[in-house]
C-alpha cells in the first residue's frame, strides 16, 4: 500500500509543480501525458499479482520484459561466434544463404575451429582425387514389387506441411524443386494445390491424422488415397511413424488456423482443433506395418512406398525386418530421421531427450538390413542437419543413399532463424498463415534461390568425393570418415562401430546383435 501511496503522491507533486509554474502551453500538456502515463503504470504494477517483479519494481521492471524479448537476436548478432550458434551456427547459415544467392562461399585464413577436440569429424582424403562427375548421380527408388521406379536426387526438401508453412513458402519450395530436378517431402499437413500448382516432384507423406485421405472420424480412406496418390506429380508415397523433432507424441491445431483452405486441404472441419495422435490406427505390430506399407503401394498404382521414424529401439527394427522377411514383401525406402531435426515445434523434453541422433538411427538401420540380407531391395534416405556438401557425404558415407534438409531449404527462402516458427509471427513470411507477413516472401526470386542452394551443395558434395577418390556415392564408407576420440587419438566409424556382413544376423548373429535379434517379435512392438 505505501508503494501504491508512494506512486500517486509522485503523479500529483509531478500535475501540481506544472499548474504553480503555470505552464499551461500545450507543449508542456504534452510532457505531461507521458509523465502521467507512466505513473498509471506504476499504479496498475503494484495493484497486479501475475508478476513478482513489476510488483516490486513498478515501471523499472519493464525492462526486464523487453530485454528477456530480444534476447534470441541480441545472442545470435552480437554473442555468439561463428561456429558455435545453435541449432544452425553462423557459418552454416551464411553457407547456405550464399549459395542460394549465388555467390562464392568460401573463407580465407583457414579454419576457426579447434581439430583437436573430441568429437571432430574428418572426411578422408585421397592422394589420387579423381575429376568431378559433370552430372549428378541419382539413386533409383523402386524394390521388385514397385512398378513405376523414382530416380532421386542425392539431396531433396525434406517434410514441411503447408500448415506449418506458408503458400508462398511452400510455391517456392516447390518450384525450386521442379527447376532443379530434386523431390519435395508435402510433409503430413495435406496434398495442396500450392505443393501441385509448380510441377515439382513430390513425396506424399501420410502421418497419423491421414489429412488429405481421411475418413470423418479420422480413419484413413483408401479411395481418397488413391484418387491422389495417382496424382502425375506424386512420385512416392511416405507413412510417417515418427519424426526427429517429436518422435511419439502427436500434434494440435488449434480450431483458430484452421481456415477454409487449411480444412479443404487436409480434409478436417473448418475453426475445429484438431489432433493428430501420436500411433497410427491402420496398424498395431510390426507385421501389420509391413502389410500396410505394401497396401500402400498397391492403391498408388505400384509407385515406390516406404516409411520414415526417428529411431529409438534396435530390436523393434529387428522386429520389422523380421517381420518384412516372414511376409516376402518390403518397403521401396526408409528415410531415416534424426532427433536433431526440428522444424516440428516440440516439448523442450522430447526436443532434448527423445530419438537417436541421425548417425546412431543411421547405423542402426544400415546395419539391420544388411544383417537381414535386405539392404539391396531397400534406398534409405537420411533427414537432420542436412545444410553443406560436407553433411550430405558424412550420411552416404554412414550407408544413406540420398539426403533430405528441411531448415537449410528454409535458409534458402529466407529464414533467419528467429525460432518464432510456432507462433504465426515468422518475420519473414516462411512459417505463418498471417498474409501480412507471408506476402513478404517473394516466389520467383525464393524458389531459385532453392533451386541454387541444391544445386550448389550437391556440386560441392561431389567435390568433396572426388577429393576422397570417389566418383559413385556407392564407393563411400564408414571407414572415409575419421573421428577424434580424444585429443591424443582418432580413429575410423569402421574401427568404432561393428559392421554386419550381408545376412549376418540369419546365420550367426554377433554377440552384440543376438539378444535383441532373438528377442525381437513381428507381431509385437517390444523395447
Amino acid at each position: 500500500m505505501l508503494r501504491i501511496l508512494s506512486v500517486v503522491l509522485m503523479m500529483c507533486v509531478a500535475i501540481l509543480a506544472v499548474l504553480a509554474a503555470g505552464l499551461w502551453s500545450p507543449w508542456w500538456w504534452a510532457a505531461a501525458g507521458p509523465l502521467l502515463a507512466v505513473a498509471l503504470l506504476g499504479v496498475w504494477d503494484l495493484l497486479q499479482r501475475r508478476h513478482s517483479v513489476l510488483r516490486n519494481y513498478p515501471v523499472l521492471g519493464h525492462l526486464r520484459f523487453l530485454m528477456e524479448s530480444i534476447r534470441p537476436e541480441l545472442q545470435q548478432y552480437f554473442v555468439e561466434r561463428n561456429f558455435d550458434g545453435r541449432p544452425f551456427d553462423r557459418d552454416t547459415r551464411s553457407i547456405v544463404y550464399e549459395r542460394a544467392k549465388g555467390t562464392d562461399a568460401e573463407e580465407p585464413f583457414g579454419t576457426e575451429l579447434d581439430l583437436y577436440a573430441a568429437g571432430r569429424e574428418f572426411l578422408v582424403p585421397s592422394m589420387a582425387p579423381c575429376p568431378v562427375p559433370k552430372d549428378a548421380p541419382r539413386v533409383r527408388i523402386g524394390g521388385p514389387d514397385c512398378t513405376q521406379p523414382y530416380d532421386m536426387a542425392l539431396l531433396n526438401v525434406s517434410a514441411m506441411s503447408f500448415g506449418s508453412l506458408s503458400a508462398n513458402a511452400v510455391l517456392a519450395l516447390n518450384t525450386g524443386a521442379a527447376l532443379g530436378g530434386f523431390a519435395h517431402d508435402t510433409g503430413e499437413g495435406g496434398l495442396s494445390e500450392y505443393h501441385l500448382r509448380p510441377g515439382g516432384d513430390l513425396v506424399w507423406e501420410i502421418g497419423t491424422g491421414y489429412f488429405g485421405c481421411r475418413t470423418e472420424d479420422g480413419d484413413f480412406d483408401p479411395d481418397q488415397f488413391a484418387e491422389k496418390a495417382a496424382h502425375p506429380h506424386v512420385k512416392c508415397v511416405s507413412l510417417k511413424l515418427s519424426q526427429g523433432a517429436k518422435p511419439g507424441i502427436g500434434g494440435v491445431l488449434p480450431g483458430a488456423k484452421v481456415n477454409a483452405e487449411i480444412a479443404e486441404v487436409r480434409g478436417v472441419p473448418q475453426g475445429r482443433t484438431v489432433n493428430s495422435p501420436p500411433y497410427h490406427r491402420v496398424f498395431s505390430t510390426p507385421r501389420e506395418l509391413v502389410r500396410f506399407v505394401a497396401r500402400m503401394r498397391e492403391l498408388s498404382g505400384g509407385k515406390p512406398t516406404g516409411f520414415k521414424l526417428c529411431v529409438g529401439s534396435r530390436r523393434q527394427f529387428l522386429a520389422v525386418c523380421k517381420a518384412m522377411l516372414e511376409e516376402g514383401t518390403t518397403p521401396d525406402f526408409i528415410i531415416v530421421d534424426g532427433a536433431e531435426g526440428g522444424t516440428g515445434a516440440a516439448p523442450l523434453e522430447f526436443a532434448d531427450n527423445i530419438g537417436l541422433p541421425l548417425t546412431d538411427g543411421l547405423m542402426i538401420v544400415q546395419n539391420a538390413l544388411v544383417g537381414t540380407g535386405l539392404r539391396e531391395r531397400i534406398r534409405i534416405g537420411a533427414s537432420g542437419k542436412v545444410a553443406t556438401g560436407s553433411d550430405l557425404v558424412r550420411r552416404l558415407a554412414l550407408g544413406a543413399d540420398f539426403t533430405n534438409a528441411a531448415r537449410a531449404m528454409m535458409f534458402a527462402v529466407g529464414c533467419i532463424q528467429a525460432q518464432r516458427c510456432h507462433t504465426n509471427t515468422c518475420p519473414v513470411g516462411v512459417a505463418t498463415q498471417d498474409p501480412r507477413r507471408a506476402r513478404a516472401l517473394d516466389v520467383g526470386d525464393k524458389s531459385q534461390r532453392v533451386m541454387r542452394f541444391q544445386e550448389a551443395t550437391v556440386k560441392s558434395a561431389l567435390q568433396i568425393m572426388a577429393s576422397m577418390g570417389v566418383t559413385d556415392p556407392a564407393e563411400l564408407g564408414p571407414h572415409m570418415l575419421q573421428l577424434r576420440v580424444d585429443t591424443h587419438t582418432m580413429s575410423s566409424y569402421a574401427d568404432i562401430h561393428s559392421w554386419l556382413a550381408p545376412g549376418e544376423l540369419l546365420q550367426d548373429p554377433p554377440a552384440a546383435w543376438a539378444a535383441d535379434w532373438h528377442a525381437a517379435d513381428p507381431d509385437r512392438f517390444t523395447v
